[in-house]
């Protein structure tokens, strides 16, 4: 679609999320110094450092080198109190090509403090260096370890769960078929918590009227984010990157589904939740008016980024054994 047929977002967003426009456009914007995926990574740190200061305190931070068959993987566990009903791992976005625990480190504090329960981020190997299906691959053993080391880590793997954004989304639910498929057991998964994911779609009307520079989602950029994820040898029907090709009518966890009004991504969140509703699949869907893709990011200026962190925590909670 030419740009000058899309829907000019800007103009509809809602107050608080033009509040974050307005400060975007007031800051000397953090440039790559040139298109090098290591200088984007860069400028994508620098970016988020503000809005992931006044973080909540833990009762316990500690980072820790997991050993996989690609090697060594950083997680970071947050315990917000001594005792913990549940494990959540959560799986940062930033289109499987940016992104780390530092850049998402408010949001899953956030997360840690709204349902009590253990969050251990995982900073999996980001792409193109480390193509489709190695992050996948890499969570599904992160998972494996704590469970077989949960009292040596202290932590509670009876009942675990998966939360992320936008790609940690996408990881979150195919790490999840993932383990279904290859019959890998490490705890009782409770629940998915899915902000504005990708699940497979290649084209969609949300696609088509939404995105543009304003969020880093053209239509040219979501195509640069799959190329870099699945490279050459990757195939978008893969049934862990199309997960509608994969098996939904069964042995999904309940999924807590969130989606960003003006976000080109939007179709996708509906198209999972409309198969799940379809199948009778346990669910709750809600779409966040107004916002862009990651308003996630941005509570310490929006009211709704932070009521959608706890809409999800409050999701999990209610699906732990009472």
């Amino acid at each position: 679609m030419k740009t000058e047929n899309k829907i000019k977002v800007l103009d509809l967003i809602s107050p608080e999320m033009g509040e974050v426009m307005n400060f975007y456009a007031s800051l000397t914007p953090a440039e790559p110094s040139d298109g090098s995926y290591q200088a984007i990574r860069k400028a994508y740190n620098e970016d988020r450092k503000y809005w992931n200061e006044h973080a909540p305190n833990m009762h316990r931070i500690e980072d820790v080198f997991i050993p996989t068959t690609h090697g060594e993987i950083l997680t970071r566990i947050l315990q917000p109190t001594k005792k913990s009903p549940a494990t959540l791992f959560y799986l940062h976005g930033g289109g499987f090509i940016v992104g780390n625990l530092d850049t998402h480190d408010r949001i899953m504090r956030l997360l840690a403090l709204y349902t009590d329960c253990t969050v251990i981020g995982i900073d999996y190997s980001l792409s193109p260096e480390a193509p489709y299906p190695q992050a996948i691959q890499e969570i599904s053993e992160v998972c494996q370890y704590f469970y077989q080391n949960a009292k040596q880590h202290d932590v509670n793997m009876n009942q675990i769960g998966f939360a992320g954004d936008s790609a940690g989304a996408m990881l979150s639910l195919a790490t999840t078929l993932w383990l279904r498929d290859n019959q890998i057991h490490c705890g009782k998964i409770s629940a998915l918590l899915l902000w504005y994911g990708l699940y497979g779609l290649q084209d969609s009307v949300s696609r088509q009227l939404y995105g543009g520079d304003w969020d880093g989602l053209s239509q040219q950029d979501l195509i640069d984010y799959d190329n870099a994820y699945l490279t050459e040898s990757g195939s978008r029907e893969a049934p862990y990157y199309c997960l509608f090709n994969n098996d939904l009518t069964q042995n999904i966890p309940p999924c807590f589904i969130a989606s960003a009004e003006y976000d080109p991504l939007l179709d996708d969140s509906i198209a999972l939740y409309r198969t799940f509703e379809a199948h009778n699949i346990s669910h709750e869907y809600k779409m966040y008016s107004g916002t862009l893709h990651a308003f996630l990011h941005y509570s310490r200026m929006m009211k709704t980024a932070d009521n959608a962190i706890r809409d999800g925590a409050n999701y999990f909670i209610n699906c732990l054994p009472q």
